[in-house]
């Protein structure tokens, strides 16, 4: 028994160790990609909302406060901007800074307030992202904002784990809803009023649509604009994105994507996020909104191979069709970057940010060799990735997306050897912890034995008279 006892106490610490030192990691790396606000807010105040056109079909993409997922708000921003048939802003409990994933800040166009007292025009379209706790007591006034726009007649869009946030409303009881394939078992237990589908890019179910994993939006936010505008205006906008495999008449199944142990890269680098490159993403007014997300998803939100840091010539951005970024401004104190990208471009790299990284010793880099005017905003992202980090995380990275890549040539190292190395070290640390917990007893007991056995010796003056 006493044996038993000692190999459960090491197996104990062991997996203590073991486990402390994974949590620890995802906690770094998820509080680096959802950081605080590090700016104070400008003397004039932040930029106003941009004016919302009227006689359009009016959009608005929820975010929240304490965070969502970069693509899920800007990829459907942008399918949706780009036509003129649309008006789209964006909506928060309150218009403050809030986070995207990957190390971005979005500035809210309006708040849920104004729309529900009709200062901001009802939107036709609600678009839901993944938000970070969608069940939480913080996100019950977007949970009761989205099903009052449903009970008024808005369509809902739900993207990616967006689907759990109009789950938790109760808005998909007894309707067929699809969701990011990691998701949907869970999401069956714990919404089983809900019928739920995989390998599907999209799900519609009367005026509710829900999309598989982040850049599926993209073709969401297309088939809406179908519905609502037109086949020839969806097949304008389509055109343009370049979205892989897209067309206005395509299948909408996908490839059922399930774990497996060619997803361990992602594991990995979210447990084991130390000693990761830091990349600076320069932006400047005027960024695609896609390829914005496509660089904070790619290197931080999804892959969590680096860790990302916004940067633009005055700290805010205002972006292709108007969207309010929020970023380190290039005057002041920039954390430490070993690496300066700037996503989008097509050209020359701004003044103002090749200005910044000369006084820094960085060459601006334009990721994947630069955006070609034919491919998706994923692409150069990925192509990147690989090149820098390793193409087996730039797969998972993709997977994890739900973003196709056949069309890819991903070319690099073969394994994210970083975290496997930490990963290695840290194996061996609880190991050894915990054979040492199996081993101390013994060697105090052996220790107490032989210091109560040892002869006493005799004291000088001990002797016989």
């Amino acid at each position: 028994m006493r044996r038993i006892g000692r190999v459960l106490l090491g197996a104990a610490v062991f997996l203590a160790i073991l486990g402390g030192t994974c949590a620890a990691g995802i906690t770094t790396a998820m509080g680096q990609s959802y950081p605080g606000y590090r700016q104070r807010p400008p003397a004039q105040g932040w930029p106003g909302p941009k004016a919302i056109p009227g006689g359009r079909i009016t959009v608005a993409i929820v975010v929240s406060n304490a965070g969502s997922v970069s693509a899920d708000v800007l990829a459907p921003y942008e399918v949706f901007a780009r036509s003129e048939r649309f008006a789209v802003y964006t909506v928060a409990a309150r218009r403050t800074p809030s986070p995207l994933s990957g190390g971005l800040h979005l500035l809210p166009d309006h708040t849920l307030e104004e729309v529900g007292s009709s200062a901001v025009p009802e939107p036709d379209v609600v678009v839901a992202p993944a938000v970070i706790d969608p069940t939480g007591t913080a996100e019950r006034p977007l949970r009761e904002w989205i099903a009052a726009r449903s009970r008024n007649g808005s369509r809902l869009l739900g993207v990616c784990a967006g689907s759990e946030l109009l789950a938790a409303t109760g808005v998909l009881d007894n309707r067929r809803a699809t969701s990011f394939w990691a998701n949907i078992d869970s999401l069956k237990r714990s919404h089983p009023a809900v019928r739920w589908q995989s390998g599907e890019r999209y799900v519609e179910d009367g005026t509710i649509t829900t999309t598989a994993g982040i850049t599926s939006g993209t073709v969401g936010a297309l088939r809406l604009v179908e519905r609502l505008a037109g086949a020839a205006e969806a097949r304008r906008v389509g055109s343009a994105l370049h979205y892989p495999g897209w067309s206005l008449d395509g299948s909408t199944a996908i490839t059922p994507n399930h774990l497996a142990l060619s997803d361990l890269p992602y594991a990995l680098n979210a447990a084991f996020p130390w000693w990761r490159p830091t990349i600076g993403i320069g932006l400047t007014d005027g960024v695609g909104e896609i390829d914005a997300a496509a660089a904070f998803e790619v290197y931080s939100g999804v892959s969590f191979s680096a860790r990302a840091i916004p940067i633009s010539p005055t700290g805010t951005v205002t972006t292709r069709h108007g969207a309010v970024l929020l970023t380190e401004p290039a005057g002041t104190a920039v954390p430490h970057v070993d690496r300066f990208v700037v996503p989008g471009v097509r050209g020359d790299v701004p003044p103002a940010l090749a200005n910044w990284a000369s006084g820094r010793g960085l060459t601006p880099e334009l990721p994947g060799g630069g955006r070609r005017d034919d491919e998706f905003g994923f692409d150069p992202m990925l192509r990147d990735l690989a090149a820098h980090a390793d193409g087996a995380t730039a797969r998972t990275t993709a997977k994890f997306s739900e973003y196709p890549v056949g069309q890819l040539r991903l070319s690099g190292a073969s394994w994210p050897w970083r975290s496997t190395a930490i990963f290695a070290v840290a194996l061996a640390g609880s190991v050894g912890l915990g054979l040492l917990a199996v081993a101390l007893p013994r060697l105090l007991r052996r220790r107490t034995a032989s210091a109560t056995t040892r002869p006493r010796q005799s004291s000088p003056d001990s002797g016989l008279d």
